[in-house]
């Protein structure tokens, strides 16, 4: 996609930068570069595990992240 010059410096993108459509519910659409543009540069985003988690512990870790927010339970 061919996006102007004048729009690629306001949004702060160059050639080849992923950007992002987002419709909102007002039917406009909002234009973004995302903050994390591919899976390669999550790493070390959350921080370092002192140990590797299996599965079924990340799958734990999840379900009692997602039961805090929705019960309003703060990290200890």
């Amino acid at each position: 996609m061919t996006i102007p010059a004048a729009i690629r410096r306001h949004l702060g993108v160059t050639t080849g930068d992923r950007v992002v459509f987002a419709i909102e519910p007002d039917g406009s659409v909002r234009v973004k570069t995302p903050r994390f543009p591919t899976v390669a540069s999550l790493r070390g985003a959350a921080g370092i595990l002192p140990r590797p988690m299996t599965w079924k512990e990340m799958r734990e870790a999840a379900r009692e992240e997602r039961a805090a927010r929705k019960f309003g339970v703060a990290d200890e």
